[in-house]
């Protein structure tokens, strides 16, 4: 076993944690940032994102989650393609353990452990991952102009999700398994007004099928009753609208989360419940969950920390005196 003394860690990669170890790096802080199960995050499944400043053509998910890395490594952070497993955040310097059985020892943390999009568990959408199948309408709707497309789920994300693509596609079909929307009436008010989005009840989708990319689904109606039936539903987009995890369960105990499981930040800062821990991304994020809000909030966890070690720093300074 392995102990390291750092002034700052960073728990988790992606635009959050990337760029957190960016600031911090060029503020002195020498960053640990340990990347986690999935180095990079989501984006690392996303083929081309459009939305993100700075990138007028475009950019693949990967190659712009490898120039954040590059960039954090330039100046000086220090990345760990492993996984921090354990953290006792209960006294100062903060000790955590990673998979490996390794423990940091840090005077500052930051979590950037990031979120997952629950998705129905069908091998076919890890089939066509990015070649029609997406559990984020904003981020990859653009591509979908004058197109048909579908969203799973009936809540007020799913609705939110089918209102958006309805600016952008030609068709959208919301597909609910249940014979009525859990969504707010608000939400279903508007719906129903729009003239391109039909909803699906009592369905459930049973595989998607395609060549090069998703071109239809296979939907069941009335699942197990004697009103049942399987049909085809052509589309060109299969949008995932059910929720998302977020990565914070061993912080449970450690950190305040909401009943989601995110974490708790005092706003408008990324303080947590806990002096010297810090929050960034989408782990702490329920509504946004876009790059480059969680780029920003990676900016200012590191800025947080920084003048949190600086008036501890001075506080022992004087204390010493």
């Amino acid at each position: 076993m392995k102990e390291d003394k750092v002034k700052v860690l960073i728990i988790g990669s992606g635009p959050a944690g990337y760029t957190a170890g960016i600031y911090a790096s060029r503020a002195n802080l020498a960053p640990v940032i340990y990347e986690g199960e999935q180095p990079g995050g989501q984006l690392t499944q996303t083929t081309e994102i459009e939305n993100f400043p700075g990138y007028p053509h475009g950019i693949d998910g990967p190659q712009m989650m490898e120039e954040f890395r590059e960039q954090a490594i330039r100046f000086g952070a220090d990345i760990r393609s492993r996984t921090i497993a354990e953290v006792d955040f209960s006294k100062k310097p903060f000790r955590c353990v990673d998979d490996r059985g390794d423990v940091v020892i840090a005077d500052a943390v930051i979590v950037s452990t990031g979120a997952s999009a629950k998705y129905l568990g069908l091998p076919d959408e890890k089939k066509y991952m990015g070649l029609g199948v997406s559990a984020c309408a904003t981020c990859d709707g653009f591509f979908y102009r004058k197109k048909k497309v579908a969203v799973v789920g009936g809540g007020d994300t799913a609705a939110e999700e089918a209102l958006y693509l309805s600016t952008l596609a030609e068709k959208v079909y919301m597909i609910v398994r249940k014979d009525y929307l859990r969504a707010s009436e608000v939400m279903k008010k508007r719906v129903a007004e729009r003239e391109n989005i039909e909803i699906l009840f009592n369905c459930n989708v049973l595989g998607l099928y395609g060549i090069d990319g998703v071109e239809g689904a296979k939907v069941i109606r009335h699942k197990d009753t004697p009103e049942e039936e399987i049909f085809d539903l052509p589309i060109d987009g299969f949008f995932l609208a059910i929720g998302h995890t977020p990565n914070t369960g061993i912080f449970r105990g450690q950190l305040n989360l909401d009943k989601e499981g995110y974490i708790e930040v005092k706003s408008p800062t990324t303080h947590t419940n806990v002096e010297g821990v810090f929050a960034a991304g989408d782990c702490a994020d329920p509504i946004y969950r876009q790059a480059i809000s969680a780029a920003g909030t990676g900016c200012r966890a590191a800025m947080d920390a920084e003048r949190y070690l600086m008036d501890h720093y001075f506080q022992e300074m004087a204390s010493d005196k």
